[in-house]
């Protein structure tokens, strides 16, 4: 295909969430989203939205908290090479999220817009792409741009923003029926946003890297490494930020009930968040505190690397848009389970095999399905090839360069 005039894309990508010097996982399938589609063939350039007000965690620290984090964003450089990518951080304010999250296009327009301008004199973009309607999408809109709009939306906008009240409806209105097209991480994520006042929408699956075949499940590893490879170890593993939803204490509990048939299961936790102490207290309540690591966030490939090493990965999630962590270790040839119900997870196991779905909240079924697995080795070596082959024809990278190009080239056209 070509784009109007025979032009090739050259997309600005507006983002909230974006990898930086001081946060190098926030955002990070929007960063591997704009490698592929540069590697398909676009120019791109990264704005990302930068806002100067420390988070609740970093206020509830105290003073020298306060001053850290602070000190942390104001010497974030401005503008930054990240694998080849320009990206432009621009520095906003805007009230506490709690009560104003609605707003933050309006606070984040007038820098946006102004950089927008600035960008163009060296870099004569044909259109811009935002993740997600609010606060991007919103503050693009403001910007007045003449520049045609792609708004990916990843789940916040529908699932918690839309709903949440009037003002967050408007907003997410406003963003979506701005754009000429709006692209979905699944086909529920579509049809809510078309619920919600978008136009045209595409389904553009995020992905994974795929590693070769014979290196998806090493058997091997390096004395104290952790993980399927340590014989007598099997391990359990989740990839994601420590909040309530994404449901850690469920396989708490399961690892709990499991122990005595599998005496030796482990539990590794990667990422962190608000509920770490919880989990933690958790842990030593049911038992199982020795069994569990928490390894806290790591660099993406590092944690990606390590839940590879892994029998099987579990996150019981709910509102969960996509979940690019289940993709990545599916690529790794390790099995994933997932809630039913939820629009990435249905969608991730319809595409193929080496994908399991329980109930949400049911610590029965989820240990059930865990047990299943542990005690067949055949049947998860089978499982953990299956799965790979679905990431490998469904969800890599590659496949999702291909389409978002193909998304920008048909709204230039």
């Amino acid at each position: 295909m070509s784009a109007r005039g025979g032009r090739r894309p050259k997309a600005v990508i507006v983002a909230e969430f974006y990898p930086s010097q001081r946060d190098p996982v926030l955002g990070i399938w929007a960063h591997r989203q704009a490698l592929a589609v540069a590697a398909a063939g676009a120019e791109v350039h990264v704005l990302a939205l930068h806002r100067l007000v420390p988070p609740r965690a970093a206020l509830q620290s105290g003073p020298a908290g306060v001053a850290a984090t602070v000190s942390k964003m104001l010497s974030e450089p401005r503008r930054q090479i990240r694998d080849g990518i320009p990206v432009s951080y621009v520095s906003y304010v805007s009230p506490p999220r709690e009560r104003s999250y609605a707003s933050w296009g309006v606070w984040a327009a007038p820098p946006l817009a102004l950089a927008l301008r600035r960008l163009a004199r060296s870099f004569a973009f044909n259109l811009i792409h935002a993740h997600n309607a609010v606060p991007a999408g919103d503050a693009v809109r403001r910007s007045h741009i003449a520049a045609p709009l792609i708004v990916s939306v990843h789940g916040g906008d529908v699932l918690y923003t839309a709903v949440r009240d009037q003002a967050g409806a408007d907003a997410v209105a406003a963003g979506l029926g701005a754009a000429r097209l709006v692209l979905a991480n699944s086909q529920e994520i579509a049809t809510l946003a078309r619920a919600h006042g978008a136009g045209e929408t595409r389904v553009v699956h995020l992905g994974s890297d795929l590693p070769p075949a014979a290196a998806s499940r090493r058997r091997e590893s390096a004395a104290g490494e952790w993980g399927p490879a340590r014989e007598g170890h099997p391990t359990l593993v989740t990839v994601a930020h420590l909040v309530a939803r994404k449901r850690h204490g469920d396989v708490l509990r399961a690892l709990a009930v499991l122990g005595p048939r599998h005496p030796t299961l482990r539990y590794s936790i990667i990422g962190d968040g608000p509920e770490r102490a919880a989990l933690e207290g958790l842990a030593t309540r049911l038992g199982v505190a020795a069994r569990v690591d928490f390894h806290g966030q790591l660099a993406p490939q590092e944690a990606i690397e390590q839940a590879r090493r892994c029998t099987l990965f579990v996150m019981p999630s709910t509102e969960e848009a996509f979940g690019v962590a289940y993709v990545e270790a599916m690529a790794g040839g390790v099995p994933a389970i997932g809630c039913r119900g939820e629009p990435g997870p249905e969608e991730i196991a319809a595409a193929g095999d080496g994908f399991m779905l329980v109930p949400p909240g049911d610590i029965e079924r989820l240990t059930q399905r865990i047990d299943e697995l542990l005690s067949d080795p055949h049947r998860l070596r089978e499982a953990g090839q299956r799965a790979r082959a679905t990431v490998a024809a469904n969800f890599t990278w590659e496949r999702c360069g291909e389409q978002t190009l193909a998304a920008y080239e048909h709204v230039l056209r």
